[in-house]
């Protein structure tokens, strides 16, 4: 979205209307969801942390300055978000998590193969992993990262490589990924 249209719907969202604001964030939704996915790795997670976010951003709209774009301030909120949730799930003890679903199991080898990536994403530490989900599922750009985490541009390139290569490595890839 952009530009005149998105100004015109940021107002009438600041202003209270609800409808101005999903319309507003109806086309970031999917890759919101993305990023929740890929940093909750957990689809009931990636819900309740989409949730959230949405939640936050409403109540912190009026707080939104336009210093960035808005997709970029709503995944830096959803990536928060997913990051939350999974330090509280981290900080319960394990034996009260209980298995109430069954266990979706697909033939496809495309979601073998994203289960598998999904899962070596997963080891990265928080750090890298939001870093690397950010770039790679939301496309947002360095500088977007390195304003979204509080550092350098530098240090956003590193944590990708770093992360890239070890998300190959758990792939038994021989090389990383090149850099986008």
């Amino acid at each position: 979205m952009g530009g005149e249209h998105e100004t015109v719907l940021l107002a009438r969202a600041a202003a209270g209307d609800a409808r101005a604001f999903a319309d507003l964030v109806t086309p970031y939704r999917n890759r919101v969801w993305a990023v929740c996915l890929r940093i909750a790795a957990d689809r009931d997670d990636a819900d309740d942390a989409l949730q959230d976010a949405l939640t936050a951003a409403w109540r912190n709209l009026g707080g939104f300055r336009a210093e960035s774009r808005f997709g970029t301030w709503l995944h830096r909120i959803a990536a928060n978000a997913a990051l939350a949730l999974v330090r509280r799930r981290r900080d319960t003890p394990a034996e009260d998590h209980v298995l109430d679903r069954p266990v979706e199991v697909d033939a496809y080898a495309a979601v073998d193969e994203a289960d598998r990536i999904a899962a070596a994403v997963r080891l990265l530490p928080d750090d890298f992993r939001v870093a690397f989900v950010l770039r790679e599922y939301a496309d947002l750009t360095y500088e977007e990262i390195a304003a979204h985490q509080d550092i350098g541009v530098q240090t956003v390139k590193s944590r990708l490589n770093r992360a890239r290569r070890a998300v190959a490595a758990a792939l038994g890839v021989p090389e990383a990924v090149p850099p986008r």
